[in-house]
């Protein structure tokens, strides 16, 4: 190996060894991978203009709007989060990520953990992870009991309805990765230093548990889509595109003034589905392969 690395080559009348080789093209693709990114991002800014324009609007009309992101553990929610915040003004927003619940927590109504970070006139709140914890996590992981999970598929419909006759804009947007993804994300907070803080003793299990969270996700969905709190499932594997049509969902779940209408606000019909589409698709794979694929 070490006699191959030090072989030379002549290229344009220039002797350059493998080793140069190599580490040049390490270099050109590190290069394009960061042009990539940056060509990425400029794609998102007038969407995100956009959203600077509805948080002016939801403030000059007093408007409340609430943004839950739900799914599966590496799924994107938080570099979505990232570009959906951006550049709005933070005096008029806020990202909530709730713990697990306190003993005095675990006395309370379900909800009112949740209910004290809700918005002011004017405001967004954007729940990474919310009171869809309850249907997922805390019932795969057996954190809830069986009665409290019941109780709260019963009545999370007329909660969110109570949301809707009080003006409260909801939009609720599910994550989906497919499991080899998800390994590649997981494996790569494992080897990066500046990722591994992201990785918790409950992503451990995610892979073993995948059946769980999948059958899991296709009762919540199922249950828990309605005319007034709508789910849009995002296909993230790809997470450009996911941030991308996420950004076009909360865009469009507004009428404010100053729409640029020269925009695409058309959803990618394979990477935002609606969750009654969602529950199909599951349907026709369950009937023809015998089980969800996730």
């Amino acid at each position: 190996m070490e006699e191959n690395s030090q072989k030379s080559f002549e290229i344009d009348g220039t002797a350059v060894s493998l080793d140069e080789l190599i580490q040049t093209f390490k270099a050109s693709k590190s290069v394009s991978k960061a042009k990539q990114k940056r060509d990425d991002e400029q794609k998102l800014k007038p969407y995100q203009a956009e959203l600077i324009k509805l948080q002016k609007h939801l403030e000059s009309t007093s408007q409340k709007m609430i943004i839950l992101f739900e799914g599966r553990d590496a799924a994107g929610k938080g570099g979505t989060i990232r570009r959906v915040t951006r550049y709005m003004d933070e005096k008029h927003y806020r990202v909530v990520a709730l713990g697990k619940p306190t003993e005095e927590q675990k006395t309370q109504w379900f909800y009112q953990k949740y209910i004290q970070h809700f918005p002011r006139g004017g405001e967004i709140v954007l729940f990474d992870r919310s009171w869809y914890n309850r249907a997922m996590v805390e019932s795969v992981f057996k954190f809830c009991t069986e009665r409290e999970y019941t109780d709260f598929m019963n009545g999370v419909k007329g909660f969110e309805n109570d949301l809707h006759r009080q003006g409260i804009i909801l939009v609720k947007l599910y994550f989906s990765v497919t499991k080899d993804e998800q390994a590649r994300r997981f494996e790569r907070r494992k080897t990066d230093p500046l990722r591994q803080w992201k990785l918790s003793e409950i992503d451990m299990q995610a892979q073993e548990r995948w059946d769980d969270f999948t059958n899991t996700k296709y009762s919540m969905i199922k249950e828990t889509h309605s005319h007034n709190a709508p789910w849009t499932i995002v296909r993230s594997n790809d997470k450009q595109k996911a941030r991308m049509e996420s950004l076009k969902v909360i865009l469009n779940s507004v009428d404010y003034e100053g729409r640029d209408e020269a925009l695409n606000y058309a959803l990618d019909p394979e990477i935002a589905i609606s969750g009654a589409r969602e529950i199909e698709i599951m349907n026709a794979q369950r009937a023809s392969m015998g089980k969800f694929l996730g």
